[in-house]
């Protein structure tokens, strides 16, 4: 490393985040930047630890520790430390190909195995990719590289989201024509319209779009496969394809009154919000408003916290937020070792601006529903809840078990359920014939990503479940490299 002592000499910093209060007022990026200098700072901070366990995507108690796209993290920060920005961006750019989305929305398992972080505070991995990158498009080192010849293969990609992307740009690079495919009105799956604008801007997401369509990379929107366009007449006109669809269909609550109306999925509640955001800057209304509503989040994700961000912007009455799950501890405990990926409490952005407003975390752990009451409309008026303790079943299985006493009443003028999701729609898959697992995701190995029919693969959350925007990068990757194994016998992608 460039500065052996530098993690001596040097506190972990963090650029400063907008003040809540004061974000809630607009739909912009809340992270504020840092100088080059800090940057550099924080670059030397990457020790000559041996062995880097920051980028070796491992899962470990079914959670990922390290980087899951193998990024080469030690390298592109002593990169950083010296100065060598455009250096560094090809080394990012190695291993991720949107490193501007994981450099903001990925939860940073990196940081959770950085060694450094056995005894002290963690390398800024995540504030320093996300730096390189945007570095890199403002001075114009990021622009199109269409391959230099063409296979004349024709590959299928179904979904445009993170999975979708990167399995496109990486069989586009072998040189293969690819069409993508996505049902909504804009490109970018989960990118687009599944994370708000403020914790990614829609213009960076549009921005790399705009650089793959300049590369060969085809976009057909506002057609859903299966519906649209069947999947034989696909299978049909292209010589493989691959299905990148997500897992999309959303966890209910089916408890009384479930029927009434403003109960709604998150992605719901989500999507129509960055569509009339980008449509008409909310002019239009169409969009499921919070405003001055009692709005309560059901379910303790990511997802939960960008419902809370969203009402919080909308300028809701009151926010409640629910979590079966028991609050994280503040430190990691002796069951959850390094390298393991932390389970620690953690305030997110939803949550600080929840806070900042109404003077308190606004989620309630270990509590569930007990069901909806409604008014003489029947619009939702009342949740019903309780507490829950956790017991083993005759399985030695963890359940909830409800707590006596402890039934109460919340105001809810607005239900958002984002309690994950179950797996992936059945059209495709069931007009491609393709086979299942026990969770119903469609089958297929990781490492070869085929499915049981000739010249079909599967990857992302419709293979493995939901998952990080990194997985989704690597299973992209991954099912792109084995496609052009079949395609074309042997293959050069990583």
């Amino acid at each position: 490393m460039g500065k052996p002592t530098g993690f001596m000499e040097y506190e972990r910093e963090l650029p400063a985040d907008r003040s809540p209060l004061e974000r809630v007022k607009d739909w912009q990026e809340f992270h504020e930047h840092f100088a080059k200098a800090k940057l550099q700072q924080q670059g030397a901070r990457c020790m000559d630890c041996g062995i880097p366990f920051c980028h070796t995507g491992q899962l470990i108690s079914g959670m990922a520790s390290g980087c899951p796209i193998n990024n080469l993290i030690p390298e592109w920060n002593d990169l950083v430390y010296r100065g060598l920005w455009k250096e560094a961006l090809h080394r990012l750019h190695k291993t991720n190909n949107f490193p501007e989305f994981t450099g903001r929305v990925c939860p940073a398992p990196c940081e959770g195995s950085c060694v450094l972080g056995l005894n002290e505070l963690p390398v800024t991995i995540k504030t320093i990719e996300c730096a390189i990158i945007d570095n890199g498009f403002a001075q114009g080192w990021v622009t199109p590289e269409p391959p230099e010849k063409r296979t004349g293969k024709k590959v299928a990609v179904v979904g445009s989201g993170p999975a979708g992307l990167a399995c496109a740009a990486q069989l586009n690079r072998a040189g293969h024509w690819v069409t993508v495919y996505e049902r909504a009105d804009r490109s970018g799956g989960l990118l687009m319209y599944g994370i708000p604008n403020m914790k990614l801007d829609k213009s960076i997401v549009q921005r790399r779009l705009d650089v793959m369509a300049e590369e060969g990379v085809k976009f057909v929107t506002n057609t859903a496969v299966g519906v649209d366009i069947s999947a034989a007449k696909l299978k049909q006109e292209f010589d493989a394809v691959v299905l990148c669809s997500g897992a999309t269909k959303p966890r209910d609550l089916p408890i009384p009154g479930r029927e009434l109306k403003a109960i709604h999925f998150a992605m719901e509640f989500l999507h129509a919000n960055t569509k009339s955001l980008l449509d008409s800057e909310h002019r239009n209304g169409h969009y499921i408003s919070a405003k001055d509503k009692h709005v309560i989040v059901i379910g303790g994700g990511d997802t939960g916290t960008d419902c809370v961000g969203t009402a919080m912007r909308h300028g809701c009455k009151t926010l409640t937020q629910l979590e079966i799950l028991p609050r994280p501890p503040d430190t990691r405990q002796p069951d959850n070792p390094w390298p393991e990926w932390p389970k620690v409490y953690n305030l997110d952005y939803g949550q600080e601006e929840a806070k900042a407003r109404f003077g308190a975390d606004p989620r309630i752990y270990l509590t569930t529903g007990d069901k909806f009451v409604g008014d003489e409309n029947g619009h939702v008026k009342e949740l019903h809840i309780y507490d829950v303790e956790w017991t083993r079943d005759e399985k030695g299985g963890f359940i909830p078990k409800r707590v006596p006493g402890t039934d109460r009443v919340l105001p809810a003028d607005l239900v958002l359920l984002a309690m994950g999701f179950l797996g992936p729609e059945d059209t495709v898959l069931a007009q491609l014939g393709v086979e299942r697992d026990p969770r119903s995701n469609a089958k297929a190995e990781y490492g070869q990503f085929s499915t049981n029919v000739p010249g079909i693969f599967a990857a992302g959350d419709c293979r493995r479940g939901q998952s990080l925007v990194v997985w989704a990068i690597n299973e992209g990757r991954g099912a792109a490299r084995e496609c052009d194994r079949y395609l074309m016998g042997s293959t050069d992608l990583p």
